[in-house]
């Protein structure tokens, strides 16, 4: 009996010595470690890496932008049957241990001495939340040691819900996607409160390995995953057998979802991207900044449309410039490795690449790169008169073969079906998976099948632009910098400096009317020649007819566009005085010439300057800015700038307004040509900014009614198919056709829109401001103006109406059967008609022609 008490008393001082030793141990490694632990109350204030999101006015998104994509959500959001599939995956007793659970440590250990490798860590989700937010992923003890300790205090400091929320939120799950919320929108393309019941254990299952568990990349492996996963959810009885039985019974469902844009607005949000990047730096793309534009989705839709329809329209009315490619089918003839080779062509728009396979009298048929056959009829051809220049074409195609040969790489437009179920368009936010998604069929089989409807086009050489202003305030409404950002990210809105044509002439006229002409002052149009020291040649400058018409009224000069009135009228107003005018209004006269060639148009300036004078004629005179950001938010909603509201303001000082503190102030050099940047880093005090008054409210109204003219009497009467009389605008034509412009508005928008190529060449014959981009400017204002009321400016005081006779310009003798009405500025209306002709004859017209070198 005294043996068995000293071997008893024996074992127990070992046993207390070694548990004493491991306390000790254990001290020393707290004592060593804990001082170079972090706080875990950082926790509490913890900033996930959220992505930087661009949305459109209506709460449409436009882009996302981050290396990370992760939508945080509260643990209320998070449906309880993904939470227990996490559980049963990563920590059963997650609600019963205190940060550490002992038997999966142990288990760990027996691990790793019957193998001598670490099998698995005996991670509770507590101590992963602490190695993803503190520590490495390097596979050390002294980096267990560290992840113990710090779940042991957050398990402290934190509830068990904010933890779990954490744990959610943060963990890696394949894809770019962090967090559960982001992982379900890229699997199954939707928010994690509508997953199915296996969806969720398929998500649970990717911590572990989300390479290795991926159902992309490993659909067979992710499936014995999810089913482990449901079955330990039975085991715990977290799910009954029936609902068991249904999960385990459903497919695999998981593809690849990109960033789902709502509507297509590159241009806009690279813009607010390059804004905000501006603002903040690399933060921008991690701390989740909302920015909401101006942009409307609908109208930003219009206008994408409107622009591509018009170069298009352009490019069909050159010819067909030939394929893209020309590949021997005798060497590559299967279907499966064209269609491979064809993937590797982009898609641009809408057009998809595809390879003629076969001709007959009447159809052409060729294959994409889904594997699709796709047939092209006659009908579709009947367009391709083979290019030869811009004024030139051969005959029309009288069958396929007259235009297509076998193994020509081409580019097809689908008309019976969408094309998002063919191939993927054209999509920077579209991240590429190593492997491809299951098809239904393989491309052997598609090919065997009936042949989808498709056109033959071309992606157009010709470039153009669209800018659309809420005039009152300079609100982009929509704005569309090229005819595809994937294939030139060059925004020619803001960056494509251009000469403006007779757009610019409404300016030139404005000061005019401000230095006491009016629309009906006679200048005459006759011919001339300039020999002046600010022109490098002699100058002899036409009207696009090529006639001369004789004393014209200026009212019928603008809308008629009559290029050597236009001249006459600058001289007589005085180049200076127009210069100087123009800098009033907010024109940048940096890149106007000082010569005469400045009323023709000469000048170059960027569509967005284009209209942002023409959105002062628009609102009644008023200089707002242009500006693109609505308001940002920062996380969960906190506001961190909101634009001010812009007044429109008849007594304050232009060079002292908000506007021009506020905004202006930030930055010296703005990322973005012609837009004001946004102030993150000042609180903004002023709830309004003020637009000045820069020309008077009485011409301007009359410039109204001479540029209405122009829609209803001139360049620009093909606008008058949208059935309103408050629209109002002047056509662009360059020397040569370089340039074609419309640029139009009625009281709340203004919109211009540009055609032209980036290295400037002619447009070829008939292509004018009114064929080549009113078309564009007038499919857009459709759908922008449709089911709005008409809006015209108000007449103000000070304006008269008088009869004049239309030969002279002069005040009408009562009773003149030619009279005319026409509007004046109070003091520049023309006298009373004297009763008696005694004293000699009528003065001189105003007009010198003596002055001008007639022949």
């Amino acid at each position: 009996m005294s043996r068995f008490a000293s071997i008893f008393k024996a074992f127990f001082w070992l046993i207390l010595m070694g548990a004493a030793g491991a306390v000790l141990v254990a001290s020393a490694f707290y004592l060593y470690l804990q001082p170079a632990l972090p706080p875990v109350d950082q926790l509490r204030d913890v900033r996930l890496q959220t992505p930087l999101r661009v949305y459109s006015s209506d709460n449409k998104l436009i882009a996302e932008f981050g290396e990370k994509r992760r939508t945080p959500v509260a643990i209320e959001q998070v449906p309880q049957q993904q939470i227990m599939a996490f559980l049963a995956a990563e920590d059963s007793r997650f609600y019963r241990h205190q940060g550490v659970d002992v038997r999966g440590l142990s288990r760990a250990a027996l691990e790793l001495a019957s193998t001598g490798s670490i099998q698995s860590g005996g991670s509770t989700i507590t101590m992963q939340v602490a190695k993803n937010f503190f520590l490495s992923r390097e596979r050390t003890f002294l980096r267990k040691f560290n992840e113990i300790l710090l779940a042991l205090q957050i398990e402290q400091e934190l509830d068990k819900d904010t933890i779990l929320e954490l744990y959610l939120n943060k963990i890696y799950l394949g894809n770019r996607a962090y967090g559960i919320e982001a992982a379900a929108q890229v699997y199954y393309g939707r928010s994690v409160s509508d997953l199915t019941l296996a969806q969720m254990a398929m998500i649970a299952g990717l911590p572990k390995a989300p390479s290795a568990y991926n159902p992309l990349a490993n659909p067979e492996r992710a499936q014995a995953r999810r089913d482990w996963i449901l079955g330990r959810m039975r085991e715990l009885g977290s799910i009954d057998q029936a609902a068991y039985e249904t999960a385990i019974g459903d497919p695999i469902t998981a593809t690849y979802h990109g960033p789902k844009s709502a509507i297509s607005a590159p241009y806009i949000a690279e813009m607010a991207r390059a804004d905000l990047l501006n603002r903040v730096g690399d933060a921008a793309y991690t701390d989740g900044y909302n920015v909401y534009t101006t942009v409307h989705s609908e109208l930003q839709a219009a206008a994408n449309a409107a622009l591509r329809s018009g170069l298009e329209a352009y490019d069909r009315r050159h010819g067909y410039r030939g394929p893209l490619d020309k590949w021997d089918l005798d060497k590559t003839a299967e279907p499966a490795e064209l269609a491979t080779r064809l993937q590797r062509l982009p898609v641009i728009a809408d057009m998809v690449p595809a390879v003629v396979t076969q001709l007959s009298e009447d159809t052409a048929t060729a294959l994409i790169a889904s594997g699709n056959k796709v047939r092209i009829s006659q009908e579709d051809l009947q367009w391709a008169r083979p290019y030869i220049s811009e004024d030139r074409m051969g005959p029309s195609p009288k069958s396929p073969a007259d235009v297509l040969t076998l193994g020509d790489v081409i580019r097809v437009r689908l008309k019976d079906k969408p094309v998002e179920e063919i191939a993927e368009l054209e999509n920077p936010e579209v991240e590429a998976t190593t492997e491809a998604p299951a098809v239904e069929a393989t491309p052997e089989e598609k090919a065997d099948d009936a042949p989808l409807v498709a056109e033959l086009v071309q992606v157009p050489e010709i470039e153009g632009a669209l800018v659309s202003l809420a005039a009152k305030t300079g609100a982009v409404q929509a704005m569309v910098g090229g005819y595809s950002f994937y294939e030139s990210n060059f925004n020619r809105v803001t960056l494509a400096r251009r000469q403006p044509g007779s757009a610019f002439k409404p300016f030139v006229y404005l000061a005019a009317l401000e230095n006491g002409e009016t629309p009906a002052s006679i200048i005459n149009d006759a011919p001339i020649v300039y020999d002046d020291s600010d022109l490098e040649t002699l100058w002899r400058p036409q009207n696009s007819s090529g006639q001369f018409y004789g004393p014209t009224r200026l009212r019928k000069a603008l809308y008629l566009s009559r290029n050597l009135v236009s001249i006459r009228l600058l001289k007589k107003t005085g180049i200076n005085n127009v210069h100087d005018y123009l800098a009033k209004i907010g024109i940048d006269t940096r890149s106007l010439p000082r010569d005469l060639s400045l009323a023709l148009g000469s000048g170059t300036l960027t569509p967005l300057e284009v209209a942002t004078g023409y959105a002062m004629l628009a609102n009644g005179g008023y200089q707002v800015e242009p500006y693109l950001i609505e308001r940002i938010e920062q996380g969960t909603g906190s506001l961190v700038y909101q634009a001010p509201q812009v007044r429109l303001c008849d007594e304050c000082d232009q060079a002292n307004t908000t506007a021009g503190k506020e905004l202006q102030a930030i930055s010296q050099a703005p990322p973005n040509p012609g837009l004001k940047p946004v102030p993150l880093e000042v609180e903004v005090t002023e709830t309004e900014v003020d637009a000045p008054r820069v020309a008077d409210e009485r011409s301007v109204y009359i410039m109204h009614s001479m540029l209405q003219d122009v829609v209803q009497r001139g360049t620009g009467r093909r606008a008058r198919a949208l059935g309103r009389s408050d629209i109002a605008g002047k056509t662009g034509t360059t020397n040569d056709q370089r340039d074609a412009w419309f640029a139009g508005f009625n009281h709340d928008l203004a919109t211009v829109a540009w055609v032209g190529f980036d290295q400037p060449e002619p447009l070829g014959r008939a292509e004018y401001g009114a064929t080549a981009a009113l078309p564009v400017w007038l499919e857009f204002m459709r759908v922008a103006l449709e089911g709005q009321p008409e809006s015209k400016m108000p007449q103000p005081p000070g304006i008269v109406t008088v009869k004049i006779d239309p030969e002279t310009g002069k005040r009408a003798a009562p009773g003149a059967n030619d009279a005319i009405f026409e509007i004046f500025r109070e003091e520049n209306a023309p006298q009373e008609v004297a009763t008696s002709t005694a004293g000699g004859a009528e003065d001189a017209s105003d007009d010198d022609v003596s002055a001008q070198e007639l022949f």
